[in-house]
């Protein structure tokens, strides 16, 4: 099940039952599964893709980041993979689609923070 043992005993304590507990999991897991495909099938759409990463090699309040992939592995409600771009990549701790042309992830070790994405700079201002 999802929820820690604290998080299922504080449920309980507000009234949902067991079989509660198993459905609101199972939600958690498709809905985690649900955005994983959908932020992969943003980056398949784009060539080149836009971002609010402050790079320090980059002059561009926008940097252009030419995209190779995002593979996206899920397990209950993580959500980690790896984003490639044509001469670096990063790891993914996490993701949401914010709209359309528009998603947000949590990258780890070296950028430490959350970083939007568009298919152009006019969509992040």
């Amino acid at each position: 099940m999802h929820f820690d043992q604290r998080t299922q005993r504080a449920l309980r304590e507000v009234g949902l039952e067991t079989d509660d507990l198993r459905r609101a999991s199972e939600l958690v897991v498709e809905a985690v599964a649900t955005d994983a495909a959908a932020l992969e099938s943003f980056f398949e759409r784009h060539d080149t893709v836009y971002s609010d990463l402050d790079m320090a090699h980059s002059s561009a309040e926008f940097p252009k980041h030419a995209v190779e992939g995002l593979d996206l592995t899920t397990h209950a409600a993580e959500m980690r993979g790896w984003l490639r771009f044509d001469t670096w990549g990063v790891y993914v701790e996490d993701g949401r689609v914010l709209d359309e042309e528009h998603v947000e992830l949590t990258l780890g070790p070296s950028i430490n923070d959350r970083v939007r994405f568009a298919a152009d700079r006019e969509t992040l201002r």
